[in-house]
């Protein structure tokens, strides 16, 4: 049976890379072995792309249409080499962003032309979709505040290009996740980062447990 992928998304310091971790830990508890991914990343070709996209000091010069392909080219190989044969193999996997990131900052975020990033996208997944997308949600001014708290002095950080962009640019990301959470309501689960990591803890495990019990049934009826 095929397995359950589940994606994490939302704008800077919304808190998903920690909420992705405590849900593997938890799904790990119950005798799952979740797999997490990351994107731009995931896989030795995506890790260098990563790099050039967000960390290198070569990349101040690059357009919206070369983040475009770039997202995407490393998309498509963590597709190929690593999230289609786990799932065909029964497994759990967590991404720290997909498809709906590239909706959002490079269609919404860059202004490029909306049916160009899906055809794109299309060309890096082809078939393969999450049945379930976590987005958590906060406010410009919040994910603003919690940047500036990476920047403390004391607090080893490393330049990220996609931060340097301005609020502007970040508002418009925001708007682009809110209108995908409202066309796809039954995939795209929308919620409230502000609260506690606590509260957004429970608010995701509410949301993924009907799913996982869903799955699970499917797997004891395949027996």
């Amino acid at each position: 049976m095929r397995g359950l992928f589940i994606t994490f998304e939302g704008t800077e310091g919304s808190g998903k890379s920690t909420q992705m971790a405590l849900l593997g830990e938890r799904l790990h508890e119950l005798g799952h072995a979740a797999l997490l991914l990351r994107e731009p990343g995931g896989t030795p070709i995506g890790e260098e792309i990563r790099h050039t996209l967000k960390h290198s000091n070569a990349n101040r010069a690059m357009t919206p249409e070369t983040e475009l392909l770039l997202m995407n080219a490393s998309r498509a190989q963590l597709v190929r080499e690593i999230i289609r044969p786990a799932l065909e193999n029964g497994a759990i996997v967590l991404c720290d962003r997909f498809f709906d990131s590239t909706i959002a900052y490079q269609g919404h975020g860059r202004g490029l032309d909306m049916e160009m990033v899906r055809q794109a996208i299309a060309c890096a997944i082809g078939g393969t979709r999450p049945e379930m997308t976590l987005l958590l949600m906060v406010p410009v001014d919040v994910s603003e505040a919690r940047r500036r708290a990476r920047l403390l002095p004391g607090l080893e950080t490393v330049r990220d290009r996609m931060e340097e962009a301005d609020r502007s640019f970040f508002q418009r990301v925001e708007e682009g996740y809110k209108i995908l959470a409202a066309a796809e309501p039954a995939r795209v689960r929308a919620i409230d980062a502000t609260a506690s990591m606590e509260t957004v803890t429970l608010q995701i495990w509410e949301a993924v447990a009907p799913l996982l019990r869903n799955w699970e049934s499917g797997k004891k009826s395949c027996r």
